[in-house]
């Protein structure tokens, strides 16, 4: 790749600093080593109150080694990492992962991926998109941003600012195996938080936009403007009785109840066995209607790959079909304790899509007709060992099918087998975060503990 869009390196010198750091490792005497190289560079401006707040410029360089001496079951691993990309800096790190390979306790799971699984094919999907904003660009757009959301009302008093944020990274992977790849990506951001004070009483909401391609995030006023409007909506927040009721958790609260999801089935929580869905290969753990699935290859996808942080494969599959649990989350460390093979999630989890065929978000307020709206969680109230969930909340009660009042100082409590047997429908007002795409999900009934 040439030298352009800000980044120091080509394509090039990142892929000469890798193979140089397994050359030495194997001269080193090491039976195994992987060597991730990496750049990137960025600018984060926020404006609070119309003044500028923070501006931040970031260049960041990273060499990570690591170094594996033995065959399994007898496998010593040591790692190292530097930011300084001169030939001395990369010969200490490979020295130093070497150094503590040596002293390290055998390990009968870890070493390198299996060479079957690690990806041949790299497609190009589309996931570079610079963004050439000056720092008095970033500024005024936060600042369009934030005026919108104070022009809602003369209620919206204070402010916590709005953000723009525009990253760029490459990287090179490469392996003793035979593996090398790597891409160059961007991420963008914009987001608003604002509160609103009446009679000597604040609420405060917020909104966010992300996306690869600044074109493709919210337009700034829109965005503070709505950012605005939640917040001011949550003005006579009042709290209610305690009592059981159906309960919608809005599209972006969702997408944090499926995320619950994933670490339940993810590989440490699995082979330690602190998950209440150990064994739940399957099984069926949602009602029949939640079908969920991961597409690692789409294009300009927030968290798109073709593989994953060990260069294995990834691939478009089910992780939930009809209820039923068919994928786990896994790297190879994790599927060799679990006598299993690596579902290319080193990393994490690549776009996962919710199917949301239900009705639209009016839609699904009158279809759950009286109970609360969730559009704020509060607190770490979630046992993965038990899956028993309670958690601080905020939202709207909603009465006839539309909204009546906001509410707060309100707890919800039930356990998440139960939940996500509970689920009657997921709306189509779906938005993305976190690589995860869910519309709102309305469930049977909780418990919700007020007054």
């Amino acid at each position: 790749m040439p030298k352009r869009h800000g980044f120091s390196c080509e394509r090039g010198e990142l892929e000469s600093l890798a193979q140089s750091a397994l050359e030495r490792a194997r001269r080193a005497g090491a039976s195994g080593c992987d060597c991730e190289v990496s750049e990137g560079y960025g600018l984060t401006v926020t404006v609070r109150k119309g003044k500028p707040d923070t501006i931040e410029h970031n260049r960041d360089r990273a060499i990570g080694v690591s170094v594996y001496f033995g065959e399994r079951p007898r496998l010593r691993r040591g790692h190292a990492s530097t930011s300084d990309f001169s030939r001395a800096a990369l010969e200490q790190t490979v020295d130093a992962a070497v150094a503590i390979a040596r002293h390290t306790a055998e390990d009968d799971c870890a070493g390198l991926p299996d060479a079957e699984l690690l990806a041949r094919e790299q497609p190009e999907l589309d996931l570079f998109h610079p963004w050439a904003i000056s720092t008095e660009e970033a500024v005024d757009l936060a600042q369009r941003c934030e005026a919108a959301a104070f022009a809602v009302s003369k209620k919206i008093r204070n402010s916590e600012g709005a953000s723009v944020s525009a990253q760029q990274t490459q990287f090179v992977l490469a392996n003793s195996l035979g593996f090398m790849g790597g891409f160059p990506g961007s991420r963008h951001w914009l987001s608003c938080a604002v509160i609103a004070e009446d009679k000597g009483l604040m609420q405060r909401d917020d909104w966010f936009s992300a996306s690869r391609v600044p074109g493709q995030l919210a337009e700034p006023r829109a965005l503070g403007r709505y950012a605005g409007e939640r917040a001011l909506a949550r003005l006579g927040a009042r709290k209610i009785a305690t009592t059981q009721a159906p309960v919608l958790f809005e599209a972006p609260v969702a997408i944090g109840l499926i995320g619950h999801f994933i670490s339940a089935v993810s590989g440490g929580n699995l082979y330690r066995k602190t998950s209440f869905l150990v064994d739940s290969l399957g099984k069926e753990v949602f009602s029949r209607l939640v079908t969920i699935d991961e597409r690692p290859l789409e294009h300009k996808g927030m968290a798109s790959s073709p593989f994953d942080e060990e260069g294995v494969a990834t691939r478009e599959r089910s992780i939930v079909r009809d209820g039923v649990v068919e994928g786990y989350f896994l790297g190879s460390y994790a599927a060799r304790k679990l006598g299993m093979k690596s579902t290319g999630s080193a990393g994490g989890h690549h776009n996962l899509i919710v199917k949301s065929e239900g009705p639209d978000f009016a839609g699904m307020l009158k279809e759950m007709a009286r109970g609360l709206l969730v559009t704020e969680l509060l607190g770490q109230g979630v046992n993965l060992v038990t899956g028993d969930y309670s958690r601080g909340a905020a939202g709207y009660w909603v009465e006839n099918g539309v909204i009546a009042y906001p509410v707060e100082e309100i707890t919800i409590a039930g356990n998440l087998k139960e939940m996500f047997k509970q689920i009657l429908a997921i709306g189509s007002d779906v938005v993305l975060r976190s690589g995860r795409s869910s519309g709102s999900i309305l469930l049977e009934r909780m418990t919700i503990a007020g007054d």
